[in-house]
């Protein structure tokens, strides 16, 4: 049985550490920034996003993963994205989520909890660490992103918390509110936004909230301020925009899973060997590279997950 890394396993801790020195410095400066900014200039909905190309070229603590993958640019990552709640166009979000108003923000942890209680981003932000983690992100439709997140392990909000011996899952949701999140209004997806994890899951340290990439702040379209990552499974169970989360004695029925059931199960493990409906998984197309590249088991995370599915067939619970 294989024991999850450790952050600083993930690359030499000499790099590990100088990186948390360089995103604390770099958060604190975007911080100042974005509030001389909402000071000069705030439209109702919020502050308005500057242009990536008036801000400084972002940065990362290394231009590869573990596996040696190539990091997906900047541009890419916050140009090509799925965000159903503002658009299904891979680059409609970018252009209608950039007054969406994330500050304030809050997050309300509850359920089968001994100290459910609610969040601020700020919050989140001071109470942990905020570390540089690179991830493959390997999209359901076969596209895939390598990313430097910004965020801290899942496993300690969970502890404040307490979850209790009831808990057996956890269920997030994104935020519901039409008025600024247009796509809401498309009536063939079940809003608000729902996913799930079991919660051996949840409490793995490969799993992450993220709250930036690339030493920056999220941006809107990539889910700002606060979303779920979890490496080893497609993109869509990476919930965007949080506001709550419960800790659950039953399977939590997702989005995805209440939309196309035949398509989409709970548990949505990047798998090689078990295609799609309606294409194959065995390979997927790197952003902002030629060609495509095969898909790796768990995307690449065997070694740190597979013991969590233990005497489970993977291509019936998919």
């Amino acid at each position: 049985m294989s024991k999850p890394i450790k952050s600083s396993e993930i690359t030499p801790e000499a790099l590990y550490l100088s990186r948390r020195r360089f995103i604390k410095n770099t958060l604190t400066m975007a911080a100042v920034s974005l509030y001389l900014s909402a000071c000069g200039n705030q439209s109702p909905a919020g502050p308005t996003a500057q242009p990536t190309d008036s801000l400084p070229l972002p940065s990362a603590g290394a231009s590869v993963d573990e596996l040696g993958n190539t990091l997906t640019s900047y541009d890419d990552i916050i140009g090509y994205t799925n965000y159903y709640e503002f658009s299904t166009d891979k680059n409609g979000p970018t252009r209608l989520a950039q007054n969406f108003k994330t500050s304030p923000w809050s997050v309300e942890v509850g359920g089968y909890v001994n100290n459910a209680r609610s969040f601020s981003i700020d919050e989140l932000k001071s109470l942990f660490d905020q570390e540089e983690r690179i991830y493959r992100m390997r999209c359901v439709e076969a596209w895939s992103m390598v990313i430097p997140w910004v965020g801290f392990s899942l496993h300690k909000l969970l502890e404040i918390v307490e979850p209790t011996s009831d808990a057996r899952f956890v269920r997030f949701e994104t935020l519901y509110d039409p008025d600024q999140m247009p796509g809401q209004r498309n009536s063939f997806f079940p809003f608000p936004y729902i996913e799930g994890l079991r919660l051996d899951e949840a409490m793995h340290d490969l799993t992450i909230m993220a709250t930036g990439l690339y030493g920056r702040d999220l941006s809107p379209q990539n889910g700002a301020p606060l979303r779920l990552v979890v490496p080893w499974k497609y993109g869509f169970k990476s919930i965007k925009s949080i506001v709550k989360i419960d800790l659950v004695g039953e399977m939590p029925t997702s989005l995805w899973m209440a939309s196309g059931p035949n398509e989409y199960g709970f548990y949505a493990n990047v798998n090689p060997n078990v295609p799609h409906p309606r294409w194959s998984q065995a390979t997927e197309r790197r952003i902002g590279e030629g060609g495509r590249i095969d898909t790796l088991l768990f995307n690449g995370y065997e070694e740190e997950v597979a013991y969590l599915y233990d005497g489970m067939d993977l291509s019936i619970d998919f």
